[in-house]
């Protein structure tokens, strides 16, 4: 199984940016499209972002020209770069991968645990 880790959230002000990794980790594994969800208090997980094994890139509205997801293939690790964060960005972010262990036997989806970023004066 492949395991996700996010990495850099925290807390900023808006208009403020932060950067978010997400390196996936485990044996023999090909990976091929990576998400960025996020979720707010009381409200249900949404889509951010993702990002296919060659480079291209869909963007939910809410964060389209603000937002930037990109990977990097030989450290296994997609990014998200938000800049002009706003208090409605606040929420948990979530990494998820699709991933096929080798021997190929199908493709699967993973999920990391989470990061916290809050955007607030």
């Amino acid at each position: 199984q492949v395991q996700l880790v996010e990495s850099g959230g925290g807390l900023v002000q808006p208009g403020g940016s932060l950067r978010l990794s997400c390196a996936a980790s485990g044996s023999r594994f090909s990976l091929y499209a990576m998400y960025w969800y996020r979720q707010a208090p009381g409200k249900q997980r949404e889509w951010v972002a993702d990002i296919t094994s060659g480079s291209s890139t869909n963007y939910a509205d809410s964060v389209k020209g603000r937002f930037t997801i990109s990977r990097d293939n030989a450290k296994n690790t997609v990014y998200l770069q938000m800049n002009s964060l706003q208090p409605e960005d606040t929420a948990v972010y979530y990494c998820s991968a699709d991933y096929e262990q080798l021997p190929a036997i199908g493709v699967r989806r993973s999920w990391g645990q989470g990061t916290q970023v809050t955007v607030s004066s």
